[in-house]
């Protein structure tokens, strides 16, 4: 037996099965690529689903992360900490807004931005108690705690976990007729994912984001939009809202915030939204803690660069480039996706998207496949253009097999 078929062994023997992974042991890691424990590396063209935005063991990101480690890691926020005001502060202006709840998970500050939208509806719009509606999108995913599934259309995701949190309805993504009808007196927030990750990278067609914008506006509700995969610079701008100019009155961020080394999310807003809060009626022990604000406050130095939107942009004309090239050949059939981001659905004569992402991690090449027949590209926004190119040829030598 092998050092990876027995730790995979280990791990399925004493772990709940709610994963089904790649056979692959990961050792180490530097920028895109990973080494498993018998010395093999592989390309590593998912990223942590965008939390590893800037590479493995960026290295601006692992010395900030050990100068705080010899300093101060936690305090809870029973107390102010040093790092605490510039997080906060740097995090509003590179959102254009004004106030920061810090929490640590995506599906957290999902949650953050639901109990938002509800103590808002009720203290400032008016809503009569216990009649807020959230509209969401069908296919969308925000996470898995019990509230969350209970807007969810994945079976996978919400079956045998009921009974679910009432007060939410279901639209179809990309609609603007269906939302228009679901916006009611009562409406307190539309809440969707710029661009649909989990669904296999779903870009909504153009206008359809600007029509939201107009209509949450226009109704006196709030528009939440959930960029925990498509911001901090996976699609070529800092938030994928940008790409149809639109401002939401909530970012919902996590993954590459915390540059892949701590979990770090926050709700971002005004101070009339989120001043709805008093003390004591939401928190987190480690929101915001100093070890999660001097890795976060590195990433936004990084991002104030704009040198990784850029990368992302550019970088992304090639992947999309070559990957259209692909559909032309009858092997894919469909691309979606902006920047470094994109989903490949593969043809059904091809294999399955599990299918192919194990064949190309026999070919050193790491990629996750969702919904059946479609796998996910995400690489580091740091990859080399050797590298992507190398990546993608393995997948047209896969598919082409």
């Amino acid at each position: 037996m092998t050092a990876t078929d027995a730790l995979i062994a280990a791990a399925e023997a004493h772990s709940a099965h709610n994963y089904h992974p790649l056979p692959v042991v990961v050792a180490t890691a530097d920028g895109a690529w990973m080494t498993d424990v018998e010395g093999r590396r592989y390309l590593d063209l998912l990223a942590g689903y965008s939390a590893l935005n800037f590479g493995h063991g960026n290295r601006r990101l692992v010395e900030a992360a050990k100068a705080q480690l010899d300093r101060v890691t936690l305090t809870s926020r029973a107390f102010y900490h040093d790092r605490f005001a510039a997080f906060c502060t740097e995090l509003a202006d590179l959102c254009g807004m004004e106030t920061v709840l810090p929490m640590n998970t995506g599906v957290e500050a999902v949650e953050t931005a639901v109990k938002t939208a509800r103590k808002w509806g009720y203290r400032v719009k008016g809503v009569p108690a216990e009649m807020a509606k959230v509209v969401v999108a069908g296919g969308n995913f925000h996470g898995r705690t019990t509230t969350v599934i209970s807007f969810s259309t994945d079976p996978e995701a919400r079956a045998d976990f009921g009974p679910y949190t009432p007060g939410f309805e279901i639209v179809p993504y990309g609609d603007p007729t269906a939302m228009r009808s679901a916006l009611t007196e009562n409406t307190v927030a539309v809440l969707l994912e710029p661009i649909q990750g989990e669904s296999g990278v779903i870009v909504p067609p153009a206008g359809y984001l600007p029509e939201v914008r107009r209509l949450t506006r226009e109704r006196n509700v709030l528009f939440v939009a959930d960029e925990i995969q498509s911001g901090l610079g996976r699609t070529g701008r800092t938030f994928a809202c940008e790409h149809e100019g639109v401002v939401p009155d909530m970012y919902v961020l996590g993954k590459a915030l915390g540059g892949g080394i701590v979990p770090v999310s926050a709700v971002v807003s005004s101070e009339e939204v989120l001043g709805v809060f008093r003390p004591g009626e939401h928190g987190s022990t480690f929101g915001g803690n100093p070890l999660a604000c001097a890795v976060a406050l590195e990433v936004l130095a990084m991002l104030r660069t704009g040198e990784y939107q850029e990368r992302s942009a550019l970088l992304g004309e090639r992947l999309h480039g070559e990957l259209s090239a692909l559909s032309g050949g009858g092997r894919v059939t469909a691309v979606r996706g902006r920047g470094l981001w994109a989903g490949v659905d593969i043809a059904p004569a091809y294999g399955t998207g599990r299918e192919v992402s194990e064949r190309l991690l026999e070919r050193r090449v790491l990629v996750k496949d969702t919904h059946g027949h479609t796998i996910r590209i995400a690489p580091p926004l740091v990859i080399s253009e050797e590298d992507l190119d190398w990546g993608l040829a393995q997948l047209r030598e896969v598919l082409s097999a």
